[in-house]
């Protein structure tokens, strides 16, 4: 995906764009003007996509074959599902837009909102399904599980728009970027109705009383923590299920692989501080560097651990 914008008053020219961006669909349309415009940025293998309708543009869509959130800040959307009863997607409302693997159909009524779209291979870097059925992480609904859930979704999105994507530095790091992307499957995954195997089972628990294999994923983080490594690739590197390797640092170590990951990342950040003076370091330029993409946050973490401010340390 790459960045996009696109903005005209003929059906005909949105028609094919739409297309061109999302899946092979028809539309109309009634209102005057008949304008729409969007805009695409990209974060990886995330798009964050805001449209424009000014009409009532009505649409006849083939499969999506994507996670697409929608989030609504204006006007409203009449969305047709198959198997489920229509549903109105109002201000304030974040939902699935369609099921990816369905046709879909509906209406967006002179409406504002934004869409979050990745490919559905993203819930592998934080979850599987369970053994006895074998298959691809689906979502299973199209409304958040509560409004907590849907809210913290919300603020997740809104931080990758407003402090990731402006932040040119932040946008094209590697490991910044897999960071927030792992978290935004993370984060739907949890906010959704899903078919993923979330709690530990049996053979889970018994492989991950293993102090040897805890020792492993420890050393691989270590090793490979300048790297953009997932959940997933920790757990294959000591060949458990993400949900074993989850339970043993819980277990071990009070902490997720993820958390122990910004430890050691952390770490790294605080040898290099060290390592540099002020006339040709930046905190900021660091902390990226590292996987740290909002500045605020990596100094309280940092107070948190070493008594001091990243500044500090730079200075002496």
């Amino acid at each position: 995906m790459q960045d996009l914008c696109f903005e005209s008053d003929d059906l005909g020219e949105t028609e094919d764009f739409l297309v061109r961006a999302y899946t092979k669909m028809s539309i109309g349309g009634a209102g005057d003007p008949a304008r729409t415009q969007v805009v695409r940025r990209t974060l990886g293998p995330v798009s964050l996509d805001r449209l424009s309708v000014t009409y009532d543009m009505s649409y006849d869509a083939d499969p999506l074959r994507r996670i697409v959130l929608c989030e609504v800040h204006s006007g409203h959307i009449e969305e047709k599902f198959i198997g489920e009863p229509d549903d109105v997607f109002a201000p304030g409302d974040l939902t699935l837009y369609s099921p990816p693997e369905l046709p879909y159909s509906g209406r967006v009524c002179a409406a504002e909102y934004d869409l979050t779209v990745f490919d559905t291979t993203l819930f592998e870097r934080v979850a599987m399904t369970p053994h006895d059925r074998a298959g691809p992480v689906k979502l299973q609904g199209h409304r958040p599980v509560s409004q907590a859930a849907k809210q913290r979704l919300s603020s997740l999105i809104a931080y990758l728009r407003d402090h990731v994507l402006p932040d040119e530095q932040a946008r094209t790091s590697p490991l910044i970027v897999d960071s927030v992307v792992t978290h935004l499957a993370a984060a739907t995954l949890q906010a959704f109705p899903n078919n993923a195997q979330l709690e530990p089972t049996a053979t889970d628990r018994r492989d991950a009383a293993q102090p040897v294999l805890l020792r492993r994923a420890m050393t691989y983080i270590d090793e490979h923590a300048h790297e953009d490594i997932t959940p997933r690739d920790i757990a294959d590197a000591v060949f458990l299920t993400p949900r074993a390797v989850q339970y043993m640092f819980r277990r071990h170590l009070d902490c997720t692989p993820t958390e122990y990951l910004r430890k050691v990342r952390l770490d790294r950040a605080h040898q290099d501080l060290l390592a540099s003076s002020p006339a040709d370091t930046a905190v900021s330029t660091v902390a990226k560097r590292w996987g740290f993409a909002h500045g605020g946050r990596f100094a309280a973490y940092y107070r948190q651990t070493y008594g001091r401010s990243p500044m500090s340390t730079l200075r002496h």
